[in-house]
């Protein structure tokens, strides 16, 4: 499995519907969707899959308007259920030479808890739009990129809250998953992490709204310093586990906190929203970072500044994302070099 930092070809972005779940907050959520589009087409181009061929023209339009290059945008009619990409789209693997191929894990809507099939078939819709440069192999096993994470070396990071729900894959045990990872992604170390949960959080703790990989020795986490967070004992217990980890050469991982930003309630029905700044997204010589209004976005961006020296970090308001339980990684999903047909 290739890391996020790779070269990549695109990022992948699935726009919403009209009718879909993001309708009462439509036109704050596009607009975040076009910031993301504007500052990723600076570096590398972006797939976008359209609900309607209408979609489609406006969408040419707009950012024709805002003097993107045609090139650096495609945009297919593709139906969908939702705008969740890191969990619908491809995950990418490479042999040793190079040779690339996507694996099309079966996504159920995080265990079955909203409609997914038809986001369940945009990537073998791709496939038929000859989208995809390089072959493509489905699975059965429910996975979404969401909940791993790699070091490209052949190491995994995940949890056990979401890949061992039994909302996921039933009658597979932790050896059963391991060994089709292994298979299928050339995984031969697992780290598995047993604490750390977000409050609004509907995918059951993926790993990317709580511990990142950004270099092999490297890894950005979630720090909650308020005890009297409800949070607090489950990621102090989360951060011990990821001191005592060792890479493979036995050293310990240099470990970045990441700040805890205050809470934040969704406005109709007072439920905690997942606000994280584990969630951002690396692209070529960028990292697009999510912001949310509060003191702490400053020292956020200055933690992930001592991840990515050598990249622009630009930030992205996600306040409107949240609303809908996810954040700006879960919005995205990096296309490698060599991934696209054009």
């Amino acid at each position: 499995m290739l890391p996020e930092w790779a070269p990549q070809d695109a990022i992948q972005l699935t726009w919403p519907r009209k009718d879909g779940d993001w309708a009462p907050l439509l036109e704050r959520i596009e607009a975040t969707l076009e910031r993301i589009v504007l500052a990723t087409a600076r570096y590398q181009r972006v797939l976008i899959c359209v609900p309607d061929e209408t979609t489609r023209l406006r969408l040419t339009q707009l950012f024709s308007g805002y003097a993107v290059a045609s090139q650096q945008i495609q945009l297919l009619v593709s139906a969908s259920n939702d705008t969740w990409a890191r969990d619908h789209g491809p995950i990418s693997v490479a042999n040793s030479a190079g040779e690339l191929k996507l694996l099309d894990y079966t996504f159920t809507g995080w265990g079955g808890k909203f409609p997914a099939s038809l986001d369940n078939q945009l990537t073998r819709q791709l496939d038929a739009a000859q989208c995809w440069a390089c072959p493509i192999e489905t699975r059965d096993l429910v996975l979404e990129g969401g909940g791993i994470e790699t070091d490209g070396e052949g190491t995994l990071l995940t949890t056990e809250a979401c890949l061992l729900n039994p909302n996921r894959n039933p009658n597979l045990s932790r050896t059963d998953i391991e060994t089709q990872l292994a298979q299928d992604l050339g995984i031969e170390r697992f780290l598995w992490l047993k604490n750390g949960y977000l409050d609004g959080d509907d995918t059951d703790s993926h790993i990317d709204t709580l511990a990142r990989f950004c270099s092999p020795d490297t890894i950005a986490y979630v720090q909650c310093d308020d005890p009297d967070d409800p949070h607090y004992p489950a990621l102090a217990a989360m951060q011990a586990e990821l001191q005592a980890f060792r890479q493979r050469d036995g050293q310990p991982y240099r470990l970045i906190p990441l700040p805890w930003p205050a809470p934040c309630y969704a406005p109709d029905d007072g439920r905690r929203l997942p606000a994280t700044y584990a969630n951002f997204l690396i692209i070529n010589q960028a990292v697009l970072v999510p912001i949310y209004g509060d003191s702490a976005d400053r020292r956020a961006l200055e933690a992930l500044g001592r991840a990515f020296p050598s990249r622009q970090l630009i930030p992205i308001d996600c306040t409107s994302v949240i609303r809908q339980h996810g954040s700006l990684h879960c919005l995205t999903m990096q296309l490698p070099k060599g991934t696209l047909r054009r």
